[in-house]
């Protein structure tokens, strides 16, 4: 089991090479922010959960196109830890709207 956190860095560092099927660098930075990010979190640090399910194969193709991750289980790795680091900003953003802080100089 203690090789398993660094087979996982050596994929996501694959996974998320920046020159890998010509995919832009600043995408290929997110895939591995999130899996660094996941991975400080402990989130790779057991692999004690099986999952299965049967998805539309365009919908894979089409996510392993824009991340540059070429396997099943890094894709749904990546997607699953995606959600799992999710901040809400957009709700928070969403739920500021139309609000202005009262002491704010609008004035000058």
């Amino acid at each position: 089991m203690a090789q398993r956190p660094k087979q996982m860095k050596i994929r996501a560092e694959r996974a998320a090479a920046p020159t890998r099927k010509g995919k832009p660098a600043a995408q290929s930075r997110r895939v591995e922010a999130v899996i660094e990010h996941a991975r400080r979190e402990g989130l790779f640090r057991d692999k004690d959960h099986r999952i299965a399910g049967r998805v539309s194969a365009d919908l894979v193709n089409r996510a392993k196109e824009r991340t540059g991750i070429r396997s099943d289980t890094e894709l749904l790795a990546f997607a699953l830890a995606n959600i799992a680091l999710e901040d809400n900003f957009a709700e928070a953003f969403a739920a500021m709207r139309g609000t202005v802080d009262p002491k704010l100089d609008l004035e000058t």
